[in-house]
């Protein structure tokens, strides 16, 4: 058990509304905040929050879209004054880190050793490490490296009876002992949420950093033939993707507008942002791309290459303004009983034009407006940000985003690809997971956190 006094819990007003708010549209106020600075901290609270029956929710950056890193019951603990990078390890290629470091920086320190951290939440300037792994974050580059949970290699985490157990994976190829969802306690952890344990320390394997990068913008005439280049793209032995990323005309104007150059492809009614990554000692594959967007009606003249390090961040900075923009809108909305809603479902990549069309058309069934459509096409994982001006049309859109669910899970789909549950989605987990697997969660559940203190809300 942690001999360390716990931290401070603020009651201030001011301070419970600075942590009341994510990227969710929700506000909920905290009865108290705390601010530990060291894992010894955040297990001396957790004791006395488990005695007093005192709920207790993490948050890193707080930039959750589903409600997970805010709460209107007992304390946010908030890990931002848990910043440090312990250790990056350029010959073991691992990096040991606080919750409380941005992605962004770890990702420049890393780099700074020719490695490169895989994780690629696109709001890494804001988002933690901690709610990265918590949430099992993913991003554009997930087509190539997958989302965080294989990336990470060991945790440290605070329990809610206040002690601390370390986990590392194990280097076994074969395993044969009790039953499998036993064998790897680190993934018990890793997309949970806050609701078993508080992540304190997080150990991260790195890859080399990749010798050249090219990213293309392809417009194309129509949807259609922007989302079968996503499939061809995805198929093709020719190219290289480490991330394909669909924009619908809607996207695509916030873009031109981030960008500056709002006469760009004006013929377009979407675009397909990749990224090339050849393997070693390979020259990128430009050539095989633009015949390959060529022979799928791309308008090939409008096609702009980002070669290099600065032009490949100006290129995340224009997709990241279409969230960005959204974020906006919806909380120009909050005032009035409105905000936006932002789906993650994703179903298999071949059956993702069929399913757009078909959530663009329960959309226009139930006259709400329509979503601006973006994201992570590759994985057949888009995102839909629908804008509800007032309480009715929120109620209206949900029920549209519900039914899109349903059809979703029926094409073998997932309610949730990237950003987990947290409590705006909870309602949705039984479309997807069976009675069983949610009884075995809360067994689980009930194990860890048998007072039921932590993130109450999120997930069950």
């Amino acid at each position: 058990m942690a001999h360390a006094a716990a931290p401070v819990v603020t009651r201030d007003e001011e301070v419970r509304r600075a942590y009341a708010a994510d990227a969710s549209g929700l506000v909920l106020v905290p009865d108290g905040v705390a601010r530990p600075t060291s894992a010894d901290e955040v297990a001396a609270l957790l004791a006395e929050a488990s005695s007093a029956g005192t709920p207790v929710t993490a948050a890193g950056g707080q930039t959750s879209t589903t409600a997970a890193s805010i709460s209107d019951r007992g304390i946010l603990l908030s890990l931002r004054a848990m910043p440090r990078i312990i250790d990056v390890d350029p010959v073991a290629r691992v990096a040991r880190v606080e919750p409380g470091v941005l992605v962004g920086e770890l990702k420049r320190a890393c780099a700074a050793h020719d490695l490169l951290l895989a994780p690629d939440p696109t709001s890494e300037e804001e988002c933690t490490v901690g709610g990265a792994v918590a949430c099992n974050a993913s991003g554009a580059r997930s087509l190539r490296y997958g989302a965080t949970r294989p990336h990470v290699r060991a945790l440290r985490v605070a329990l809610a009876d206040g002690s601390i157990v370390e986990l590392r994976r194990t280097a076994l190829e074969k395993n044969t002992v009790g039953y499998a969802l036993a064998h790897d306690p680190v993934d018990w952890f890793v997309g949970s949420e806050g609701t078993l344990g508080v992540i304190v320390e997080v150990e991260l394997g790195l890859l080399p950093l990749p010798e050249r990068v090219v990213g293309l913008a392809i417009p194309f005439a129509t949807e259609p033939a922007a989302l079968r280049f996503v499939v061809a793209a995805r198929d093709s032995r020719a190219v290289y993707p480490r991330c394909i990323e669909f924009f619908d005309v809607l996207a695509l104007a916030i873009a031109r507008e981030a960008e500056g150059s709002r006469d760009w492809a004006m013929g377009a009614q979407a675009f397909v942002y990749v990224e090339d990554v050849p393997p070693p000692g390979i020259d990128s594959a430009l050539d095989e791309w633009l015949a390959l967007a060529e022979s799928h009606d791309a308008l090939v003249d409008d096609v702009r290459v980002y070669d290099g390090e600065t032009a490949l961040r100006e290129a995340r900075r224009v997709r990241h303004s279409v969230p960005a923009r959204m974020n906006e809108r919806g909380a120009a909305r909050r005032a009035h009983g409105g905000r936006k809603v932002s789906t993650d479902w994703a179903v298999p990549y071949g059956s993702l034009a069929p399913m757009i069309a078909r959530a663009r058309a329960l959309a226009d069934e139930a006259r709400v407006p329509q979503a601006v459509t973006y994201g992570h096409a590759g994985n057949g994982h888009p995102h839909q940000n629908f804008i509800a001006h007032d309480a009715d049309e929120l109620g209206r859109i949900e029920q549209v985003v519900e039914a899109t669910l349903r059809e979703v899970i029926a094409l073998g789909g997932t309610v949730a690809a990237e950003h987990g549950i947290g409590k705006l989605k909870r309602k949705w987990l039984p479309l997807q997971m069976s009675p069983l697997q949610v009884r075995t969660m809360q067994a689980v559940k009930r194990e860890l956190d048998p007072a039921g203190i932590l993130a109450p809300g999120n997930v069950l």
